[in-house]
């Protein structure tokens, strides 16, 4: 049988932050962007789940912060492909260099 420890866990969601943040710096699509926010989101929420799993104390928490950054993450996602789409019908397109002129 295969223990696994939190420090597996917490080498796992460090390679997924520093994905999102790769992912997040080198996109110019806005798309690839989002995917990248969302994985930094998975990173926590791995992080979480695993406190929740092996610290006592942290219980019940890590739970709950998990199903809340999972629903914040459904709300950002709804609302960024919102202005996405709107983006796209005013430009044509969602690269994120061509959203300069948006600057107020």
């Amino acid at each position: 049988m295969i223990v696994v420890d939190l420090s597996a866990f917490l080498v796992l969601s460090a390679f997924l932050f520093s994905c999102g943040i790769a992912c997040i710096a080198t996109k110019r699509n806005a798309i690839g962007i989002l995917i990248g926010v969302e994985l930094v989101l998975n990173a926590a929420n791995l992080n979480f789940v695993a406190a929740a799993r092996y610290l006592p104390s942290f219980r019940l928490e890590g739970q709950i912060f998990a199903i809340m950054v999972i629903v914040m993450a459904a709300a950002e996602a709804a609302v960024a492909l919102a202005i996405f789409l709107n983006f796209y019908h005013t430009h044509t397109t969602i690269d994120v260099e061509s959203a300069s002129d948006l600057q107020g």
